[in-house]
């Protein structure tokens, strides 16, 4: 079932194809679907919102025969009978599979699965026991351009910086793969564990720099702050991840560097402390 949204954003109804382990802090989760053929985007960092069943259920409850009505009406059920929504951003998009439907993939960082570690969130959750065949919900774009695609270089940019955490490993290893052959990059990255790094194959002139937590590291901001930015007149920053480290970066490039705040994007992925739900109270 479909049902329009606010355009140029729609649901999408989603099964698991399969799912691939990419390090101890990440997972890929494959979902296909005919709904996919009319979902459209040309951003590397495009936001989704995925809705995800409760233990026990067989899919995601959102009251979708709503119509326009659907979000009070999902805020209104029992907190454990309203399908979970997570934000997520959009990996890779297949449209060529051999057959009636189309696949994206969605990466999903691991919080709170190893043993020891605090309690994982219902996302972590879901998606360590994810199998083929689980159904969920997407609500995504159907226009290629749209207003949760935050990565939008000015044309004149003569270098591109990154700056993430494992939330933001999907998308900015998104963007450097399609980054044009030659442009300069600069990228730090932030994940948890050695295992985490990934191979980015890309034709940019890239230099990315993994900062591995567990094996000490210095957090993303810290390593940017004593790092020389390569010889540019015209940069453009993408920074996403935690919400406070992402302001204090944006601060630092626009304070200390002197870069133009209409070329530094940032974007909150999490803040430290709170769920998705308390976020959205406060929003």
């Amino acid at each position: 079932m479909t049902t329009a949204v606010a355009a140029p954003f729609r649901f999408f109804a989603l099964r698991v194809a399969r799912t691939r382990r990419l390090g101890p802090s990440l997972v890929r989760v494959t979902f296909a679907g005919a709904d996919l053929r009319a979902f459209h985007s040309d951003g590397r960092d495009q936001s989704l919102s995925l809705f995800l069943p409760h233990p026990g259920q067989s899919e995601p409850v959102v009251p979708l025969e709503l119509g326009d009505g659907w979000w009070q009406g999902w805020r209104e059920l029992p907190d454990d009978v309203r399908a979970v929504m997570r934000s997520y951003t959009l990996r890779a998009l297949r449209r060529d599979t051999g057959g009636d439907t189309a696949e994206i993939d969605v990466d999903f960082v691991l919080h709170g699965i190893e043993p020891g570690a605090c309690p994982a969130g219902p996302a972590s959750r879901w998606a360590s026991r994810a199998t083929a065949g689980d159904r969920v919900l997407l609500l995504g774009p159907a226009v290629a351009d749209n207003r949760a695609i935050r990565f939008r270089p000015p044309e004149d940019t003569d270098l591109v910086v990154l700056v993430g955490d494992e939330t933001a490993v999907p998308a900015a290893t998104a963007i450097l793969e399609a980054l044009p052959a030659g442009t300069r990059a600069r990228a730090w990255l932030e994940v948890p564990r050695a295992g985490d790094i990934q191979d980015v194959v890309t034709g940019a002139r890239a230099e990315i720099t993994w900062l591995v937590r567990h094996d000490g590291s210095p957090p993303a901001a810290d390593a940017v702050r004593e790092a020389a930015l390569p010889a540019a007149r015209r940069p453009y920053v993408w920074i996403a991840g935690e919400s406070g480290r992402v302001k204090a970066l944006r601060r630092h490039f626009v304070g200390e560097r002197g870069i133009d705040r209409r070329r530094v994007t940032f974007v909150g992925y999490w803040r430290q402390g709170m769920t998705e739900e308390q976020l959205r109270a406060v929003g």
